[in-house]
């Protein structure tokens, strides 16, 4: 079964075109505008939204989503209040692929499989855990892909410097 954000692509490259894949941040600049900011980047040609789920540490991030983490936690938005704004999205948009990004201490202390549940039942297309390095993300990423309710795609970042043994697991488990 393919998901969304497969389909996208598939779509996008017979078309000849690149995929439009803004960022924001649950929460931030309050919680009530999430999902309206969702809706409006459809809206301007987004072809898959990517999420920030909130973290209070978030190393791999510069200042500007650093921040937006920041404002986001300080109205008390959770890694399950961004799902939730997600679910809250998919109820009137059921094709635009969405992307989680977060750090995985979050998902450790809600648990793999449940976190991968709460995903599946908020519509999330794909997650990417910028601290989940692939060669530690075997049994997890299965959790993802093999899904057959809802599977979901499971991303890695690549550097530029990136060896190409290493660009080839990850591209492996991705």
């Amino acid at each position: 079964m393919k998901t969304r954000i497969e389909m996208t692509f598939e779509t996008l490259r017979q078309a000849g075109k690149k995929a439009l894949i803004p960022y924001i941040m649950a929460g931030d600049p309050c919680p009530d505008v999430t999902v309206d900011l969702m809706h409006a980047l459809v809206e301007h040609g987004a072809d898959i939204i990517e999420v920030g789920l909130p973290f209070s540490d978030p190393m791999a991030d510069g200042p500007i989503i650093a921040h937006a983490a920041e404002r986001a936690l300080a109205v008390g938005v959770s890694t399950r209040d961004a799902l939730n704004m997600i679910a809250k999205f998919r109820q009137t948009n059921q094709t635009t692929p969405v992307l989680v990004m977060g750090y995985l201490n979050p998902v450790e202390i809600i648990g793999y499989d449940h976190f991968a549940n709460l995903c599946a039942d908020a519509g999330v297309d794909a997650i990417l855990m910028v601290d989940l390095p692939p060669n530690e993300a075997d049994g997890y990423a299965k959790s993802l892909t093999e899904r057959t309710d809802h599977p979901m795609n499971q991303i890695f970042l690549l550097a530029p410097t990136t060896k190409s043994d290493r660009r080839t697991k990850v591209i492996e488990n991705c």
